[in-house]
Parts: structure tokens; C-alpha cells; sequence
């Protein structure tokens, strides 16, 4: 079924929420590499945890859907879970890292590169997909789904967790619950030193 553009109510489909999450990424990436040394780390977590959320949320709800409709040898969508489960472990590392070490600006462009790539390719092969094979009440819903998935998401990339959509559905909201409340001390310390 050929799918268009559908905003309802002010509320983006799941491809317009998608694309609009991944512009905001795009925007955080930049930032991080042009944040001064002192707010670069503090930058750099906010596109930790947004990262950690999108790539969960899109585990759960939108490859396995994916797979359902564009059909489950299809390439598309094992391509684009390797290239997230990558990219969580770079990510994982480079926290590990930390933004003032001398390596993190490197082989943070690196990372960057690939985060855009990959979403680049979602764009141009997954979502044009969801559009053609499902209806607008479909992909409405879906951004719903989406949207309830990213509030227990965790906001830290957990690599050993693996990308498939029962493991992150199990292992998402006990970590979820655990990263907002470490989130939310670390806020705490941060603003009453």
C-alpha cells in the first residue's frame, strides 16, 4: 500500500519521526565536534543518550516490522542492525574513552561518518518500504509504539545486550530504569557542586 507523508494532528508518522530523529542527531554530531574542551563531554553524553534510545526504540519497533514487510531474507534490515550493534560498541567505547582523551576527536569523526551513513541508508531503503506496504493508520501507530518503547529505552549503549527486538524488549526497561536514575544523580551532583 502506497504510504504518504502523514502528519495528524501535529503528530509525525513513524518514517517523519524517524527522519526528524535522525536530523537531530545529525545536529548533535556536529556539536560534539565542535564543542569546547569544557562542554565537550557534557555534549557528547546528550548524544549518548540520544543515540542509546533511538537504536533501542528502532530494535524494537521498526526493524522487526521491517522484516515482517519487506521480508525477513531481505538484507535491508540484518545490514542495518549490524551497522547499529557496531556502532553501539563504538560508542560504548568511546565513553569508556572520554572526550578529552587525544584519540576521542578521531576516531569520533569516524563514528560520526558511520552514525550518518547509516542513516542515510535507513532513509533511502527501510523507510521508503514501510511507506509503499503500509497503510498511514499503520505508520501512526507505529510512531506511537515508538515513542512508548523510547521511555523505558536505555540511555546508554549496551553492546553485550544485542540488537534483536525480544532481548531489548527483556534486558531495555531494568536497564532504561537504571541509566535514567544513574542520569539523574549524575544531573544532581553536576548541578549542586
Amino acid at each position: 500500500m502506497e504510504g504518504a507523508n502523514v502528519t495528524v494532528n501535529g503528530k509525525r508518522d513513524i518514517v517523519e519521526l524517524l527522519i526528524a530523529q535522525h536530523e537531530e542527531i545529525k545536529a548533535m554530531l556536529e556539536r560534539v565536534k565542535t564543542a569546547e574542551r569544557d562542554t565537550k563531554q557534557a555534549v557528547f553524553e546528550d548524544l549518548v543518550r540520544l543515540l542509546a534510545v533511538h537504536e533501542s526504540a528502532e530494535e524494537i519497533v521498526v526493524h522487526p516490522t521491517s522484516q515482517r514487510v519487506v521480508g525477513s531474507g531481505s538484507p535491508i534490515v540484518a545490514d542495518r542492525l549490524t551497522e547499529e550493534n557496531e556502532a553501539k560498541h563504538v560508542l560504548a567505547e568511546l565513553y569508556e574513552l572520554g572526550a578529552a582523551h587525544p584519540d576521542f576527536d578521531t576516531r569520533f569523526a569516524e563514528f560520526a561518518a558511520s552514525v550518518t551513513e547509516h542513516a542515510e541508508r535507513e532513509e533511502a531503503d527501510e523507510f521508503p518500504r514501510l511507506r509503499q506496504r503500509m497503510s498511514p493508520d499503520d505508520l501512526m501507530r507505529m510512531a506511537g509504539a515508538l515513542r512508548a518503547a523510547e521511555a523505558t529505552a536505555p540511555t546508554r549503549p549496551h553492546p553485550r545486550v544485542g540488537e534483536s527486538a525480544p532481548v531489548n524488549l527483556l534486558a531495555g526497561p531494568p536497564l532504561g530504569v537504571f541509566d535514567r536514575v544513574r542520569d539523574g544523580v549524575r544531573d544532581w551532583l553536576g548541578s549542586s557542586v
